[in-house]
């Protein structure tokens, strides 16, 4: 009977140690506000809005539980990261918030394995940036005369950085002057970025031969908390 007692006690204090325990926090995606209605997510976090790196993660979604795919060491802004909303030009800031990943580009070849619509750079290649342009925010080949050279960007100007990158939707669908353009998820440079986001060379390569439009993939960029925290996109 003492015996008996003894194991009974055991287990009632093993039970009560498990109990105890705290839940396992649940995945990101699970605790974002929207993940964009796909199966297929990218997200961009940073520790605050003036950090300069981060960490982006790659997620599946699998039977209605978002598993994660892969995840790279990230780079930011040189002045952080600011509302996507309420973004401005030229400020050097990762622009927050949900968006479409409308295609890939790259002065390299896809990846073997890609499915994602995929352009290659040509030295007539152009990214518009010019508020005046008609064709503002849109990749233009060859330039048109509207958008000034100065204020747009000669992709294959940038070898290492646009060897390989994926278009972020930011003022992309319809685009309000002023608020910013030419924003990707590219290869890493020398530092901080000028509002994109970039990862290694590696990454860029995996999230290529992962990433899928039929899957319906988004990328959400945002902070750890605060009023420009990841979760509330």
């Amino acid at each position: 009977m003492r015996r008996s007692l003894v194991t009974f006690s055991v287990l009632l204090a093993l039970a009560g140690s498990v109990a105890a325990r705290p839940a396992a926090t649940p995945p990101l995606p699970r605790r974002m506000a929207d993940t964009g209605g796909g199966t297929q997510l990218i997200t961009a976090e940073a520790p605050a809005k003036g950090s300069t790196t981060g960490t982006v993660t790659w997620w599946n979604l699998r039977r209605g539980v978002w598993v994660k795919g892969g995840s790279a060491p990230a780079r930011f802004g040189a002045k952080g990261l600011a509302e996507g909303a309420s973004r401005k030009q030229g400020t050097n800031t990762t622009p927050t918030g949900l968006y479409e990943l409308p295609y890939a580009f790259g002065i390299k070849p896809a990846p073997a394995g890609t499915v994602h619509p995929y352009r290659r750079v040509t030295s007539r290649s152009w990214w518009c940036e010019d508020n005046a342009a008609r064709d503002y925010n849109r990749w233009v080949e060859p330039r048109p005369a509207d958008c000034r050279a100065g204020e747009a960007e000669r992709l294959g100007a940038y070898p290492t950085q646009y060897a390989r990158a994926l278009v972020i939707g930011f003022n992309y669908a319809k685009p309000v002057r002023g608020r910013g353009a030419g924003i990707f998820l590219h290869v890493n440079g020398r530092g901080a970025t000028a509002g994109c986001v970039s990862v290694p060379a590696a990454a860029m390569d995996r999230i290529l031969d992962w990433v899928d439009p039929v899957r319906r993939p988004h990328i959400a960029i945002g902070t750890r908390s605060g009023p420009t925290a990841i979760t509330r996109y």
